[in-house]
């Protein structure tokens, strides 16, 4: 690994980072917001799903642009988008002024699904891609983390409503300084190759080799041909329809529904779990606190627990990054999407019991969640999608996937709250359940491992 495949590496961290960040520190700052807002269930989960909502629209309808324009200037935009919006968040005079700019900062961060995965998968050695896609994915959970314990600090020490706008502001300055290094990456040979740019692919792909001392000392490219069969004297009228020929059906299949099955239960548990964990623990929901130091004290409490849980998702995630190739991502997704079922089923019986019973499996099985969902389908699936198509449509069928995922997580992001107070804790528990299990049969049914192959050679 030279310097500048590591300064790629730690840059495209950071997209996820601040996905992790924003997404789960909105779990905290909800109460907050329904209090100044006067917000009721339909409002909350429109809160609750903005960002989500811009996720999938941004993945396919900016990430699907690295193909066309490249990856760095991808890389660029999209992070000068997101933090546009999040300093139009910190400011939001309104509901409306405020799902809005969730909804931009997700359009932001969508971006960066499939265009962080390329500018990292295709510029490292095929043998540690897996553990380096995941590495920087992981900070994904970092940034859920942080943003709780964040949200937690924030509210501590200044212990008013408005306290939810410093939360997102603390994530601007940071940002600002990612967008001015990603300035000073390479753009991707990959790409540059495919485009028909040969001399300048050999250029960048001279400037991410650069080492000392220098190997290899000169570097000629050579472009195999890649005319697809069913295309040739055909011009696609979208890029889109080619996901669905049958050359790749099945890998459009196998990265999309799984990671739709998976952000189902993902976010919708994760952004509510301070809310679950509130009622759990016999503090006041959100609808009864009698005054300011009611909601300030029961959204402190429920922040704390909600950071202890999430330390499950950092732990899962380091053991996806060792495990993903040498069990390989079908046999980590499967497992992973078997036990997120089973933590699930013992949350939702724990809704019939009382006492320590009830806490112990609450708390084991949000544990067993936390930790199988990024142990399992919550990173392969991430990965999958940006390894299963071929380079001249891996950033639109990347992109795709990510949204028709996020279509899921914005089901559940906004029909959680509905659901809580319409069927109960227990059943939608079940539910979701339900889906983890049918997410590890497809997995099976439509796999393609990945697993140490070169990308060149995928589709």
């Amino acid at each position: 690994m030279t310097q500048m495949q590591w300064r790629i590496w730690m840059l495209a961290t950071a997209g996820k980072f601040f996905e992790g960040m924003v997404v789960f520190m909105t779990g905290v700052a909800l109460p907050l917001i329904v209090q100044e807002f006067d917000l009721g269930a339909l409002e909350k989960g429109v809160i609750g799903a903005a960002i989500l909502f811009g996720i999938l629209v941004g993945a396919t309808t900016l990430g699907g642009l690295s193909d066309k324009y490249g990856r760095k200037k991808l890389f660029i935009i999209e992070l000068v988008l997101f933090v546009f919006f999040l300093a139009a968040l910190t400011i939001s005079p309104s509901f409306i002024f405020l799902a809005i700019a969730l909804f931009g900062a997700g359009l932001a961060l969508g971006c960066d699904y499939p265009t962080a995965h390329l500018v990292i998968s295709e510029s490292i050695p095929s043998r540690t891609r897996g553990r380096l896609v995941l590495g920087a994915f992981g900070f994904q959970a970092v940034g859920a983390l942080v943003g709780t314990i964040i949200g937690f600090l924030v509210l501590y020490l200044n212990p008013e409503v408005e306290a939810w706008r410093w939360m997102y502001a603390v994530a601007i300055i940071p940002a600002l300084l990612v967008i001015v290094g990603r300035f000073f990456i390479n753009e991707s040979p990959h790409w540059l190759l495919e485009q028909g740019h040969m001399a300048q692919a050999e250029h960048e792909l001279g400037r991410l080799l650069q080492r000392t001392p220098q190997y290899p000392h000169s570097i000629t490219l050579s472009r195999h041909p890649s005319a697809e069969p069913e295309e040739e004297g055909v011009k696609s009228k979208s890029p889109f329809s080619k996901l669905f020929k049958k050359k790749h059906r099945r890998a459009t299949i196998f990265a999309s529904v799984p990671w739709f099955l998976q952000d189902l239960g993902t976010y919708g548990i994760g952004i509510f779990t301070p809310i679950i964990l509130t009622a759990t623990f016999g503090h006041n929901t959100v609808g009864d606190d009698r005054n300011i130091a009611d909601l300030v004290e029961n959204t402190l409490q429920s922040a704390k627990h909600a950071a202890f849980l999430d330390v499950l998702l950092i732990i899962g995630m380091l053991f996806a990054i060792f495990l993903t190739d040498v069990v390989g991502r079908i046999k980590l997704q499967i497992i992973g999407f078997i036990g997120c079922a089973i933590g699930l089923i013992l949350v939702a019986f724990s809704q019939s019991l009382s006492g320590d019973s009830k806490l112990l499996l609450i708390f084991v099985g949000f544990m067993l969640f936390n930790f199988m969902t990024n142990l399992g389908p919550n990173a392969q699936t991430y990965l999958i999608a940006g390894e299963v198509f071929p380079t001249r449509i891996r950033g639109i069928g990347a992109g795709f996937s990510a949204s028709f995922a996020k279509i899921g997580a914005v089901s559940t992001a906004f029909l959680f709250p509905i659901l809580l107070a319409d069927i109960g804790t227990a059943t939608l528990l079940y539910i979701l359940a339900g889906t983890s299990l049918l997410g590890a049969w497809v997995t099976w049914h439509y796999r393609i491992e990945t697993r140490g192959v070169n990308l060149d050679r995928m589709g």
